[in-house]
């Protein structure tokens, strides 16, 4: 008795098939009704086919021009050169970011083009997941960055992939602006507070040289010889005007000795700084891309969803299965 109730529960793939076999009208049935209805509710009257276009871009290796231009050695940075995994995560983030969302949105009226009435309860969430669901940022397995946008519209999906890549320039130059603007003032303010100093100084100088001091060494040298000489030969009044020259020279040789060294080492520091402007100059004013684009976004001619085929394949095999789980339900109940 055992046997025979082991071999009533045996259900192998041969049972299977000829199960099938045996229900096959009424699995035909549920299947083509399924492909009919999954054919009709998966067209355009029920569902708004959507179109994709893509921008492909690589992201340049430096965003700083007077690095790229004016570095030397190890700190140069090719401008022609294509960006790392480093520079491919931080364009996506600026992609990711609320500016550049909120930009697309205002500029292309979203809200309006998605239906989105002014007085909804969430308004900006149900924007905002729309707008997430229709754009898409990823690094591509050759560390590239591909945008893509769907859309209803065919020409506005590629109008704001396209603009998207745009927008990202803008974003990450104002970033790059901001912070290279007030380095820029920054630099300027000492340049300029060095060269006051510098002035100072050489007025003094000047000031100096009208009293006859103009290199201090070389001219102590100069006059304690002739002092020698004319003390040598007699002559007082040349040796007392001699001693004058001495004494001013005694009085103000310190002032010109440390005001010759301090000059020289402000005029150093000046050259040092005038690159530094210059380069900030550059970095706040230069106005360059942050990518490489491989492919600028097209309009579609042809949609990306929905993708009928694969719903009609999907709907009618699922019905098929189900149909068959559910026959064989109702079957195996009947025995018992």
């Amino acid at each position: 008795m055992t046997d025979t109730v082991k071999s009533s529960n045996t259900f192998n793939s041969e049972d299977i098939i000829v199960f099938i076999f045996k229900k096959w009208k009424i699995l035909a049935i549920c299947s083509i009704l399924a492909a009919i209805l999954s054919a009709v509710f998966s067209g355009p009257a029920f569902i708004t086919p959507m179109y994709k276009s893509t921008v492909v871009f690589y992201p340049a290796a430096t965003s700083s021009i007077s690095k790229a231009l004016l570095a030397n050695g190890s700190n140069s940075r090719d401008v022609l050169a294509f960006g790392d995994e480093e520079e491919t995560e931080q364009l996506l983030q600026i992609l990711n970011s609320n500016s550049i969302r909120d930009q697309i949105i205002n500029e292309f009226d979203l809200q309006k083009h998605y239906e989105i009435a002014d007085d909804a309860k969430y308004l900006k969430t149900a924007l905002y997941r729309e707008y997430a669901s229709n754009f898409k940022f990823k690094r591509t397995e050759y560390m590239a960055i591909e945008v893509s946008v769907k859309d209803k519209d065919a020409q506005k999906a590629a109008d704001m992939a396209n603009r998207v890549g745009e927008l990202l320039d803008q974003v990450k130059t104002d970033m790059y602006r901001e912070r290279a603007s007030k380095a820029l003032a920054i630099v300027e303010e000492a340049y300029q507070s060095l060269e006051e100093e510098i002035r100072i100084k050489e007025d003094s100088l000047d000031f100096l040289r009208s009293k006859g001091v103009h290199d201090y060494a070389a001219q102590v040298e100069m006059i304690n010889q002739q002092l020698a000489i004319e003390l040598g030969a007699g002559n007082q009044s040349g040796a007392k005007r001699l001693q004058k020259e001495l004494d001013i020279l005694a009085k103000y040789g310190s002032a010109h000795i440390s005001l010759t060294e301090a000059l020289m080492h402000d005029l150093s520091l000046l050259n040092g700084l005038k690159l530094q402007y210059t380069k900030a100059k550059i970095d706040a004013e230069a106005d360059m891309s942050h990518k490489f684009i491989v492919d600028n976004a097209y309009k579609a001619d042809k949609k990306a969803s929905p993708v009928r085929w694969l719903i009609v394949v999907l709907s009618t095999a699922s019905v098929f299965f189900l149909t068959l789980i559910f026959v064989f339900v109702i079957d195996r109940l009947k025995q018992q």
